[in-house]
Parts: structure tokens; sequence; C-alpha cells
């Protein structure tokens, strides 16, 4: 049985499963202690009720600032640790600030952007068709659409997404710690220049109504506005585009899946869910500290303890989803875990789930004898990055 919690841990059966060790603690040991890189002891835990009872019960605290919080390498809370955003922060002050945004990702939100978002994979999929196959499905297709979404929300300057694109790529995979400092200065440099030029000249996106609307009223400072840019910027479109490409790789690793939604579209937006679950690209699980002690799955925990939710497991567990190993996009998987669940939950999981289905629609519209250019086993996975994925997806029609 596993004592060091390792997420780059080999796969299991396919490269989409969890590492089989997690699911035997699922199993045999719910809510175990485990080492962390550094030697410190967390608790892990991997079956589903009791992920979500962490995560919905405020005696666990996200704040990665708190002595005892688990930290998944030196340098793998970079993203986050020194900007003051809502996404590490407990309530009242997560609550105040996710409110200044909260408007612009919700379920009515990215409904009323299905048409931009359309535009956007249209293009995308146009340029792909005017080239000879085969394509690098990651970046011409799944990278770059929630790159373009999220950069016209905030008001980024899309023509620059190779800077940022290449910077998030060197934070992600957390392991030469000089080249992550230097990515994460020239990232907030480039935000802080974004920044600015909303301050001279406002226009409609989010940042400049959080300048105008929130940091001129003395609500936000300007650092303020600089960590809700990162912190909305990056995850708003590295996650949703490995989820789009690795997506795309279950499907063509099951063939049977791909054909059903080949002939009924109207199963994508279901198809979308089960494959957040399926999946469960946060390999590295949610992070939280005890405030107070409380008791998980027959266990005791301490305040002070820290605490692992180890997504992939929860949402494979066999008591929830029944035949859990298996990809069935007519499952009803709603209640994945795949975003979180309560206070932190991702704020962008409605623009990230219509990204998705718009992405899947249109490559099965426009591309109808799409398929891998490769042997499967020589896709490139990203087990060594924090959130999981593949570096590339050739593809040929």
């Amino acid at each position: 049985m596993t004592k060091v919690f390792e997420y780059r841990a080999d796969r299991g059966r396919t490269p989409f499963d969890p590492p089989p060790q997690y699911e035997r603690l699922r199993a045999e040991q719910p809510v175990s202690q485990v080492s962390m890189w550094d030697g410190s002891k967390v608790w892990l835990v991997t079956r589903y009720e009791d992920v979500r009872a962490v995560l919905s019960d405020e005696r666990f605290s996200g704040d990665n600032r708190r002595p005892g919080f688990p930290l998944f390498s030196a340098r793998s809370e970079n993203l986050t640790q020194n900007d003051p955003a809502f996404v590490r922060m407990d309530s009242p002050e997560h609550d105040r600030l996710r409110g200044m945004v909260a408007a612009e990702f919700t379920s009515k939100r990215a409904a009323a952007l299905r048409p931009q978002i359309q535009q956007i994979a249209d293009r995308f999929a146009d340029r792909m068709l005017a080239q000879s196959p085969p394509a690098d499905l990651v970046t011409q297709f799944a990278l770059p659409i929630p790159s373009a979404v999220i950069c016209r929300i905030l008001g980024v300057p899309y023509e620059d997404h190779g800077f940022f694109h290449t910077s998030t790529a060197t934070m992600m995979e957390g392991a030469d710690e000089v080249a992550i400092d230097v990515a994460n200065e020239e990232l907030s440099r480039f935000l802080a220049g974004v920044v600015e030029s909303k301050a001279r000249r406002p226009a409609d996106d989010l940042l400049s109504r959080l300048v105008v609307e929130q940091e001129r009223r003395g609500r936000l400072t300007r650092d303020d506005v600089i960590g809700m840019a990162r912190v909305l910027l990056v995850p708003g479109y590295e996650t949703t585009s490995m989820q789009i490409a690795l997506g795309m790789a279950a499907l063509f690793y099951h063939p049977a899946q791909l054909a059903v939604l080949r002939d009924d579209p109207a199963l994508i937006p279901g198809a979308v869910d089960e494959l957040l679950r399926y999946l469960t690209i946060v390999h590295t699980g949610l992070p939280r500290v005890a405030v107070s002690d409380a008791e998980i799955g027959g266990q005791r925990i301490r305040a002070g303890d820290g605490v692992v939710c180890y997504l992939p497991s929860a949402n494979r567990d066999g008591e929830r989803f029944k035949a859990s190993e298996v990809l069935d996009v007519t499952r009803k998987s709603r209640s994945h875990l795949a975003f979180g669940f309560g206070l932190h939950r991702c704020i962008g999981q409605w623009l990230a789930k219509a990204e998705m289905e718009v992405a899947f629609e249109t490559l099965l519209r426009r591309f109808p004898a799409l398929r891998l250019a490769t042997d499967f086993d020589q896709v490139p996975f990203r087990q060594e990055m924090l959130v999981y994925g593949v570096f590339e997806l050739p593809v040929t029609w």
C-alpha cells in the first residue's frame, strides 16, 4: 500500500485510469495517512462521499498560507500562493471577491457566449481544414479555443497567447525552480501591463470593470486586480484545453463510444460530464488543512492536519458510479467532482462545459472521419504536469 503520495505514479490499465494503489486505498483505507514529497504527513481521502464531506465542511480550509497546508512540490503553488485572489481564501473574504466576478461565469452567461464560442471553434476548424493532415489537435484546436474565449472575457490580447502559453507550461511542469520563478515574474509583469492599459482606456471586458467598479472605489488594490487576472486567465484555458484534447484521446481509445456520439450528437452534453468524471485531469488532488478537529470516514483528523482530496479516485468510486471504470457517454454523471465541490467549486465550470460541448460537436460534425494519426502508444501524456493531459494529439481525417 502507498506510503508516499505521488500524483506522477504510473497509471492503471490505461492512461486514463488513476494509479491502482489509490484505487486500492479507496477500497481498503479510504482515509489514510501518507507522506508528501517533503516528508510531511497528510490524510489522503479517496472515497466519493468522504471527499464531498471535506470539501463542503468549513472546518477544512483552502488557505495555503495556513500551517500544515499540503504542497505538492516546492514550487507547485506558484500560480496562486502569492496572489491575493479568492481561489485560496476562506469566507467571508472569498465570497466578497468571488462575487465581483461571478456574474461573468454563470450558466446563463455561458449560454449567451455560445455563439461566440462557436465562431471561435469554426475559425480554428477552418484553419485545420485548409491544411493537409495530419494536424496536432492540441495546438491547433483544443488549446486556442478556451484561450481565445477567456482572453475575450478578460480583455487580454489574444495575440499574446504564445507568451502566456509558454509561461504557464513552465509553471505547470513544476521541476525547474529558476525557470518557474522567471516565468512567474514575466507573467505578472505582462498582466500588470494589461491592467494598466485598462486603467488608461477601459473597454467592455471584465478587467476594465474590475478597475472601474472595484479598484477606483477602493474595494480592490491594483495588486488585487492583477491577482484576479492571473487566477482567471491561466485556469481559464489550461484545464479546459486538456479536457478537450484528453477527451478526444479517450474517445479514440474507445471507438464504440465515439461512434455513439457521431450517431447521436444530442448526447454530447451528457458525454461531457462523463468525460469530466472519467478523466479527472486535476490529478494532484485538492489540498485542505483542518482548522478544527473533525471526523471523516471514521478517522479523527486534528486541527492543523493536512488533507488531500484525491478526485480521480472519488470519481471512480463504484458506490457512486456503477461500473465506474467504464467510459459510458450515455451515463448520467452530473454529480461528478471534477470541478471540486462546496465553497471553492470551480467558478468557470459552466464556461468550460460550454466550450467542451462546442468543441466536440464541431469536431464530430466537420471532421466525420477524424482519427488518430499515430499508434496510441506513441501519444505523449502529461504525467509530470500539475494538470494531466496530452502534450500533443496527432490526428488525420
